[in-house]
């Protein structure tokens, strides 16, 4: 194949692919990543629980040394590609099952976590009934046990029995418990009680996976102008309930418990721990959806700026969230007389059971309802753009002739999906929902992360890889980010992994203890993304050319000729004369942190 013929394949790959029309676009679709209902509703609970103010000393501390290099080391290889999920390993194939395993656990997610957005569709719909049905007990799913005076409840009692409390014949129950889980989810007495299909929840379900592809259904061309809405009502919603709950009364307080720092915390490993873990799940390396986006950009967009500009925001959304949930706990402490430490919540029960209750307390109770379940429906949905768009993509570019039927491989990946989800809108739907949560996403992001920084930082060579990022940018990597991705980056992870291992706890759902069985199943999903790591390594081993085991390995470790800059001006002349040399390992240490001199 000449040249001039190897320029237009590489044109048509770009123009089959699609790029962001606007800068904007990938922006705004990385933020809406970036910021889903994690940082929402886990973010406050972990910061009120490892020291409030305080918290934010670590948390700011592994978002530099940790979040952001790895962000960045991953927009950078997806816009030097300009390939997605699986194509990004060719820089060192051995690793090639890290692609595979990515895209399993992005295919798992996509799954599970349209259930909320299904969650939310009903909230939104049910936001139009006067009154609100989870503010009384008179309709056709309360039991004798169902009480919406709270003056005849033991507050403590409530709070002390869990928002995830199970249905098992309690003395009462509130209201908007009730409706949580005899409404919306029909909830069975475990996952060994799976039961029928909550046809209104389904109907739900296919709602949110009609609204998904819809607007994935032509990639970048439609996602990158769905996101101006997606990624933007949030906020507005967002400061809308702020600016509300700042006039409610005790609003105040619940900020200041909020921010109240316990210097005593920093001394405790776990707040470390957990700070890293915040930062590592919520910016979202180690899933793939970040390779690509940042495949599509221009080849010299500047990816660092973008990396360190989008890390802090997505951050800070975090804690601006915070506000807004400590502002609504703080009225809701006063009004019923609890400590807000006693109300706080992580997970759904907070977006789900507390924050409805607290809304109904608010004059057009209707309206706030509506607008607060909208919020959550679109943080949600920007992230699940994300994954699905990755998924396709991963799948579009190892068979290139499905970007010709894309539209019908849309439909059909979310048909599949929507199928593979109705288990979790029957009975005992949200025990199999919150063992998929609980294990899904338990070692592999990190190990997934580890290697990155291995494979980039040391077997192909962080300063090898710095000049391929000066192609793009001008410059080469900072010495910071060297260091980190090279050094800090991985030891944080490894700490993450080793501490995922050490404090194991068997998967439950309030009072609800999984069976040894469904625990076992829960064990296997969360090795299962790990499991093509070493399946594929042996294979690219076995098929690489070389006389010995040595030199099959060796050739597995270095990058195919697919590993190349997407720009087609330097394709023909990109060319690593380091690739062959052999260093001693200071020299290599040298080279990494210092670059040539």
């Amino acid at each position: 194949m000449s040249k001039d013929s190897e320029s237009s394949v590489s044109d048509n790959e770009v123009i089959e692919r699609g790029v962001w029309s606007r800068k904007i676009e990938y922006l705004l679709s990385v933020l809406g990543y970036i910021v889903g209902l994690g940082n929402l509703w886990r973010f406050p609970y972990i910061c009120l629980r490892n020291g409030g103010g305080a918290f934010l000393i670590p948390f700011f501390i592994c978002l530099v040394f940790c979040g952001i290099p790895l962000f960045f080391l991953e927009t950078a290889v997806g816009q030097f590609t300009g390939q997605g999920t699986l194509h990004v390993w060719e820089v060192c194939p051995i690793f090639k099952g890290v692609g595979v395993g990515m895209l399993i656990s992005m295919t798992i997610f996509c799954i599970y976590y349209n259930v909320i957005m299904a969650w939310s569709l009903y909230y939104i719909a049910s936001s139009f009934a006067v009154p609100l049905p989870w503010t009384s007990c008179n309709n056709e799913w309360n039991s004798e046990y169902c009480t919406d005076d709270r003056s005849t409840l033991n507050l403590t009692s409530q709070v002390m029995q869990g928002i995830n409390s199970t249905n098992s014949t309690p003395n009462w129950i509130t209201a908007q418990e009730e409706f949580w889980q005899e409404s919306v989810l029909g909830m069975s007495l475990g996952i060994e009680e799976i039961g029928t299909i909550n046809w209104k929840l389904m109907l739900c379900l296919l709602g949110a996976w009609v609204v998904v592809g819809l607007c994935i259904i032509k990639g970048v061309k439609s996602l990158g102008k769905v996101v101006y809405v997606t990624a933007t009502i949030p906020y507005i919603l967002l400061t809308v309930i702020l600016v509300r709950g700042l006039t409610l009364d005790g609003s105040i307080n619940g900020i200041k418990v909020y921010l109240s720092p316990d210097f005593s915390k920093l001394l405790e490993l776990q707040v470390w721990l957990e700070a890293a873990i915040q930062v590592f799940y919520s910016l979202g390396p180690g899933w793939g959806p970040l390779f690509t986006m940042a495949s599509f950009n221009k080849f010299n967009n500047n990816c660092l700026r973008d990396s360190v500009l989008l890390s802090l925001a997505g951050e800070g959304t975090s804690l601006y969230s915070g506000f807004i949930i400590f502002t609504v706990l703080g009225f809701m402490s006063t009004s019923f007389s609890l400590p807000i430490d006693k109300l706080v919540k992580s997970g759904p029960g907070l977006g789900f059971i507390v924050y409805p209750e607290a809304l109904a307390q608010l004059p057009g109770q209707n309206v706030w309802a509506f607008i607060f379940f909208v919020m959550l429906l679109t943080v949600g949905l920007d992230s699940q753009f994300a994954y699905c768009e990755a998924v396709i993509v991963a799948c579009t570019d190892k068979f290139k002739k499905l970007r010709k039927r894309r539209i019908l491989f849309v439909v059909a990946f979310c048909i599949a999906n929507f199928l593979l989800g109705l288990i979790m809108v029957t009975q005992g739907g949200i025990y199999v929902f919150q063992l998929v949560d609980w294990y899904i996403a338990a070692f592999s992001p990190a190990v997934f992360g580890l290697i990155e920084c291995i494979v980039f930082g040391w077997i192909y060579g962080f300063d090898r890889f710095s000049k391929d990022v000066h192609l793009m940018l001008g410059r080469g990597i900072p010495m910071f980010f060297r260091i980190c991705i090279c050094f800090i980056t991985p030891a944080i992870l490894l700490g993450l992994f080793v501490y995922s291992l050490t404090s194991y706890k068997p998967p439950s759902y309030g009072s609800y203890e999984y069976p040894l069985l469904a625990a076992g199943f829960g064990t296997f999903l969360s090795i299962l993304p790990l499991i093509p790591i070493p399946i594929c390594a042996v294979g690219i081993v076995l098929h690489a050319p070389g006389d010995t085991l040595k030199d099959k390995i060796a050739t597995a470790l270095k990058p195919t000729p697919k590993w190349k800059p997407v720009s087609k001006e330097l394709q023909d002349s990109y060319y690593d004369s380091d690739s062959e040399s052999s260093r001693s390992l200071i020299e290599t240490i040298k080279l990494n942190v210092m670059g040539h001199t």
